[in-house]
């Protein structure tokens, strides 16, 4: 486990998500995931990703690069780990942790709560209010296979932590997790 700093960035003024994305690409570093957590699966995809934050609102971009891909699921709240998904969990409390999973075409799942048995979805009409804009477009699709690069682009407001009382994100200390799946693609990465 690595410590991370996450910088807050001060824009003059509101600004777009692709804005927002060429701020986090300014005046951010870039952190790769490298990490095989399940050594039964070799394969391990091109993944980075810059975070960031300004007072109400975290931005994460992630970029990736994989054999497969997949979009099928176009609920929110679905399961979306079964696309080719990039994942955030955060715990404020170190108790409880949101896992906000994102698929290459942006449909969302966030579930709060302390284990993968006992969680609590977020209202799909708070999850709405996320921003995503991935270079995969917006549009489900059957698995692909080849040599896909792919980005992401995605702001979070701070009414998404909609089970606890936060009210910015400047001074706050979490702990975080980030990653890469894509439970239904792995077949045909093996």
């Amino acid at each position: 486990m690595k410590e991370l700093f996450i910088k807050q960035i001060t824009p003059v003024k509101s600004v777009k998500l692709k804005e927002a994305g060429h701020l986090l690409e300014t005046q951010t570093v870039t952190n790769q995931i490298d990490t095989i957590n399940w050594p039964k699966f070799s394969y391990k995809p091109k993944l980075s990703f810059r975070i960031g934050h300004i007072d109400n609102e975290i931005w994460l971009k992630y970029y990736v690069t994989e054999k497969n891909i997949l979009a099928k699921e176009t609920r929110i709240n679905g399961e979306v780990y079964k696309d080719s998904t990039v994942e955030f969990f955060i715990s404020v409390d170190g108790l409880n942790y949101y896992n906000f999973e994102f698929s290459c075409i942006g449909i969302t799942h966030l579930a709060h709560g302390p284990g993968r048995g006992n969680r609590n979805f977020v209202n799909p009409e708070i999850v709405k209010k996320i921003e995503i804009e991935s270079s995969l477009g917006n549009k489900p699709f059957e698995e692909k296979s080849g040599n896909f690069e792919w980005e992401m682009m995605i702001r979070i407001p701070v009414e998404c932590f909609a089970f606890d009382k936060i009210k910015t994100l400047s001074g706050l200390k979490a702990t975080a997790n980030f990653y890469k799946c894509g439970d239904e693609t792995w077949n045909l990465t093996l």
